[in-house]
């Protein structure tokens, strides 16, 4: 039996470009030719492309394919076992870049760049993506939630210390407010409350003061959020939202 070219590229899966070359350079030898001058290839001569292919596959050059194959002094387990060494550095080589870029990707739907210990240093035990999906499932498709996501995607690590410093130092005032027994409909109550809407605004997305009234009242309806404000101090959730009342109506009148 012999095969033409184009059979034997068919059956091995490869280009018959690619058994010109080998051909050329004295890898794959076909057998014979026919009256025409074409390429025929035996059954010995698929043997050895088998060979080949196994050597390329595991990465081997085709000056060492040919050494495997030709030189009778060649050791073949030395040869197998530094390109196993080879293939296994490549292995865990392609491993670490498989987790980087799972992080990236996991960074890029976070919408926050930072690395685990980085996110510990600035935030904490708290999670800023605890309700990632839920807020995703909620608010997705809004025009706020996606200008959110391009903010807070070009934030690096200082960026987000700089905003949880100005977070932390709101809540410290606001809660010494409400020990001072200040009512929320006073000026200090809704200055704070004021602040607040425009931290929102400023570092994620654009909130006008109707928008800021929905969230006051999420801040009690959720029993998250209240649990959230509460911690800064009693009662607080349920007076930011009557700042956050007061101050708008004070805005849009």
């Amino acid at each position: 039996m012999s095969y033409s070219v184009g059979q034997v590229a068919g059956y091995a899966g490869v280009t018959v470009r690619t058994l010109h070359h080998y051909d050329e350079i004295g890898l794959l030898v076909p057998g014979g030719r026919s009256h025409a001058g074409h390429r025929r290839y035996d059954d010995t001569d698929l043997e050895r492309l088998q060979r080949i292919l196994f050597y390329r596959e595991l990465g081997f050059p085709l000056d060492e394919v040919a050494a495997l194959l030709d030189d009778p002094d060649a050791d073949t387990r030395a040869h197998l076992r530094r390109r196993h060494e080879l293939l296994t550095a490549r292995i865990e080589r392609l491993k670490e870049m498989a987790a980087a870029v799972e992080h990236a990707m996991e960074a890029r739907r976070m919408g926050i760049d930072l690395t685990p210990e980085e996110r510990f240093e600035v935030f904490g035990d708290h999670d800023p993506e605890q309700y990632a999906q839920e807020t995703e499932a909620r608010w997705g498709g809004t025009d706020a939630y996606a200008e959110s996501r391009r903010r807070t995607a070009r934030y690096t690590k200082d960026d987000w210390k700089r905003i949880r410093a100005e977070a932390d130092a709101w809540g410290e005032r606001y809660a010494a407010l409400v020990a001072d027994g200040e009512p929320p409909t006073g000026e200090a109550a809704m200055d704070l409350a004021e602040e607040h809407r425009r931290h929102i605004d400023t570092r994620y997305y654009a909130c006008p003061h109707e928008m800021h009234r929905c969230l006051g009242e999420m801040y009690v309806a959720d029993e998250r959020f209240t649990a959230y404000y509460d911690a800064l101090r009693p009662g607080l959730a349920e007076h930011l939202r009557d700042a956050i009342l007061a101050n708008a109506a004070r805005h849009t009148r």
